[in-house]
């Protein structure tokens, strides 16, 4: 028979023009259909009546019908029927065409119908169906997200005030698998929060996720290329999958989700606004518990529910979720400043960069713990997120040399120089840094004794530190004028020792006059 039926009533002028012995080319001609299916109606005619056609001429449409419907043998029809339910749910498989599953049952049935037949059949049983899956949705293919219409609410308390909380839905395309929780807002991180969440619930990651054009995920909107936020970028490639944003405007290509939503209205709304809560997590508790049962129901006319459709085709094929949860991260650029620092504006604190970026700019990604620094798609600094402003967080090789030596300034640094010379310039260190009020004032004449080393050796800078604590006062100009007069040469006598620790000794200046001015 024809991959289509002829009508009924051009069977009829067939058989009245072949009863008057028209010929098969001049019918086919004359019905405007081809001579193969002209040969194949006639065919089967004779091999059901005989040789004589004439008493079909009698027959109403229905009977033709009926005959004609007898061509089509229980093994291609009514047998055929019984193997659907399972090649629906191979459909639902990633790969599986009607192709696929029409090659596999003409391998097991020795007369198989033709494609066309097969999907014929096959789209007729389907259209007999209560409850039509969409054969479109792959079995871990697409998850589906979006925030409900309606929100929810807790109330607090002390005061009675009621909140109004959004409840955030996603859905597993093949299986319609559900999951759904209360949330403050859609903003960025409580909408990735929820995902994350959800893909904890499916203790899996499907191959793409499938947002609204909500701002939390999409920075521009655009039918083919939507612009999304790097928020969103680095949550998807935490999980290795990817993005698809639906169409502006297009609630179509998010149906599932949209269903699911009126659905959860009746099956969850319905019995949360009957009971008052007073924190998030006891709503949410709450959610879960009726967000079980819609999950474990049965579809109308159907044995299978939610969670069983998930259990056998999605879960096997979901991608493992990774190793460590997500940790949620901003994104912020900035300008190296001329001290090798970058300013986080949202706590005013300020992270070192190495040298060499200063006057570029980077990308800070920042968590709740750490701060990483990138130039050019490189990660160039990791710190410590501190959140005390006004203040710096420096690593010492972040720095050029002259600044690292700088940040070495202490009491203990100098000190420790000092020791290496000997014993007195270790004392003439310690007094300079006790004699002022705060040490740090001292820090550029304890660097500056030092640096004498290098230009009159260790020798002479530990006899001019000798020379120098038998006055009163040391300092850095003390040294030096002994040093440039050469008096670190002079051995110091005994009444020099005894004069200092009775009087008072004016230091050694070239403005200060001598004795011999006031004979």
């Amino acid at each position: 028979m024809a991959n289509n039926r002829i009508r009924m009533k051009q069977l009829h002028t067939l058989i009245t023009y072949r009863v008057s012995g028209r010929s098969k080319r001049w019918i086919a001609r004359s019905l405007g259909i081809s001579r193969k299916t002209v040969d194949t109606y006639l065919g089967y005619l004779h091999s059901e009546i005989g040789s004589d056609l004439s008493e079909l001429l009698s027959w109403d449409e229905e009977a033709l019908f009926r005959l004609v419907k007898r061509q089509d043998s229980p093994t291609t029809h009514q047998e055929l029927e019984l193997l659907f339910p399972l090649y629906q749910k191979e459909l639902q498989k990633v790969g599986v065409t009607r192709l696929h599953l029409w090659q596999k049952y003409c391998l097991t049935t020795p007369h198989a119908v033709t494609y066309s037949r097969f999907c014929h059949y096959f789209r007729r049983w389907e259209s007999s169906q209560k409850v039509v899956m969409h054969l479109e949705h792959k079995a871990g293919d697409k998850l589906y997200i979006d925030f409900a219409g309606e929100k929810l609410h807790i109330t607090e308390t002390q005061t009675g005030k009621k909140q109004e909380l959004e409840v955030f839905v996603a859905v597993l395309g093949c299986s319609q698998y559900t999951y759904c929780q209360a949330v403050y807002s859609q903003k960025k991180h409580d909408f990735l929060l929820a995902l994350a969440n959800a893909l904890t619930y499916f203790a899996g990651v499907p191959q793409a996720i499938v947002p609204d054009n909500l701002k939390a995920a999409v920075t521009k909107s655009d039918r083919y290329e939507p612009d999304l936020n790097e928020s969103i970028e680095d949550f998807a490639s935490h999980y290795q999958t990817v993005i698809y944003p639906a169409r502006s405007r297009h609630p179509r290509d998010k149906a599932l989700v949209e269903r699911t939503v009126g659905i959860l209205y009746s099956r969850v709304y319905a019995f949360v606004n009957e009971h008052a809560f007073s924190s998030l997590h006891q709503l949410n508790e709450a959610i879960r518990e009726r967000l079980m049962l819609h999950n474990q129901s049965f579809f109308q006319g159907k044995t299978e529910s939610r969670q069983s459709l998930f259990e056998e085709l999605e879960r096997p094929v979901l991608h493992t979720l990774p190793s460590s949860g997500y940790e949620l991260k901003s994104f912020r650029k900035a300008k190296v400043q001329k001290n090798c620092h970058v300013l986080l504006s949202e706590d005013k604190h300020y992270y070192s960069v190495p040298y060499r970026y200063v006057g570029q700019y980077v990308k800070l990604i920042y968590s709740a713990e750490n701060v990483e620094v990138y130039a050019d798609h490189k990660r160039v600094a990791t710190h410590e997120r501190f959140r005390s402003q006004h203040q710096y967080t420096t690593l010492k090789e972040h720095l050029p040399a002259q600044h690292q030596y700088l940040m070495n300034w202490n009491p203990e640094f100098f000190e420790e120089q000092a020791k290496k010379i000997g014993p007195n310039t270790l004392l003439a260190i310690e007094q300079m840094l006790t004699k002022r009020k705060y040490a740090e004032q001292a820090y550029k004449s304890c660097a500056g004794t030092l640096a004498l080393v290098q230009k009159v050796g260790k020798e002479r800078l530990e006899n001019a530190c000798e020379r120098a604590l038998a006055y009163d006062f040391v300092s850095l100009k003390l040294i030096r004028n002994i040093l440039d007069r050469e008096l670190d040469k002079v051995p110091i006598t005994s009444e020099l020792s005894e004069e200092s620790s009775q009087t008072r000794i004016i230091p050694l200046h070239a403005n200060i006059r001598g004795a011999g001015n006031y004979q």
